[in-house]
């Protein structure tokens, strides 16, 4: 895998966003890792989160105007990664959604830049898709355009109950329903490489073969 992307798998790893052993999922699913972005959550670690999506949209080469962080997290990581793509010499606009219309001030549910041009929706994971179609509705009402989801971390897993799983994982879906890329600095693949190199080390690689029958089951 890419530089960037066994970094940020270390990274997440070293802050502990990224944990190994026997969590229950959303889904009811036993998993045997979890990663929890609301966990970069001082300075340091949020500045270098930015850092990691602020590259990984130069380099994925999509054409955007500004971005858009739909509430709650995405707030925070849409703010972020405006400052990153500044300091990289990319001043870029962002705006983001309230969960309930403001009645006095300025009003409404957007916060920030108007929505214009094509428009990069910034968020952690994709897990059902809810926050992705609301975004897209709210950016197409405005006139603009939905370029691309950013995403920390891809999870590569389709949902449903296991004796009826979907064909595709919810990533997949997002980016076939709306016609747009789903771009993760990082995915199940470039966990599972990090775990089988020497970085991990034993203690995490012992989990390897928990992750391979968790991808082989779950797995897109």
């Amino acid at each position: 895998m890419s530089n960037l992307r066994q970094e940020f798998i270390a990274f997440s790893v070293e802050t502990e966003v990224l944990r190994f052993g026997q969590f229950t999922t959303k889904a009811g699913r036993l998993s045997p890792y979890f990663f929890n972005a609301g966990l970069f959550h001082d300075g340091a670690t949020l500045g270098r989160l930015a850092q990691f999506y602020a590259q990984t949209l130069i380099e994925s080469g999509v054409e955007f105007d500004m971005l858009f962080g739909p509430a709650y997290k995405g707030i925070t990581l849409a703010s972020a990664t405006a400052v990153a793509l500044a300091a990289q010499g990319r001043n870029t606009s962002f705006a983001y959604n309230r969960k309930e219309a403001k009645d006095h001030g300025e009003g409404g549910t957007i916060v920030g830049a108007k929505l214009q041009g094509k428009v990069v929706i910034v968020d952690d994971v994709i897990s059902a898709g809810t926050s992705v179609r609301e975004s897209v509705d709210m950016i197409r009402a405005a006139g603009a355009e939905p370029a691309a989801v950013l995403i920390a971390l891809d999870r590569m897993e389709r949902s449903g109950k296991d004796d009826a799983l979907s064909e595709g994982s919810a990533v997949q879906q997002v980016a076939k329903e709306f016609g747009i890329p789903v771009i993760s600095i990082a995915n199940l693949d470039d966990l599972f490489t990090y775990l089988s190199g020497e970085g991990a080390g034993a203690e995490l690689g012992q989990h390897k073969e928990a992750v391979a029958a968790y991808r082989t089951r779950y797995g897109v």
